[in-house]
């Protein structure tokens, strides 16, 4: 069985989020909880909120066990950007992109 939790619109860019999903994927659910607990990164506390929304997910719609469980796909998909503009030299204008990201987690028990 698998089970998926998204959070959406994270202000964060998503080159740094997905750093941290790689090192969640393939591991148990308590030990990842415990890395992102546990790591100093803006991406690990904003996986965390979306990895326990996934374990409560599992746990409350399909009675699974959280020792069970596993991360079986962390990604961090790229969302809509907001278009700044910051004034440079000689009247010109620079561009700032600031990013957004999807987080999509999916727990199995296989």
């Amino acid at each position: 069985m698998e089970v998926r939790a998204v959070t959406k619109y994270v202000r964060i860019s998503p080159q740094k989020a997905s750093d941290f999903s790689r090192t969640i994927q393939g591991k148990p659910v308590a030990e990842a909880l415990a890395m992102a607990e546990l790591s100093p990164r803006k991406a690990a506390r904003l996986f965390a909120k979306t990895l326990k929304s996934a374990l409560a997910n599992a746990e409350n719609n399909h009675e699974l066990k959280k020792e069970a469980l596993k991360v079986k796909q962390a990604v961090a998909n790229p969302g809509p950007m907001l278009k700044r503009f910051r004034p440079k030299a000689r009247g010109m204008a620079g561009r700032i992109r600031k990013r957004m990201s999807h987080f999509t987690v999916v727990l199995t028990d296989e």
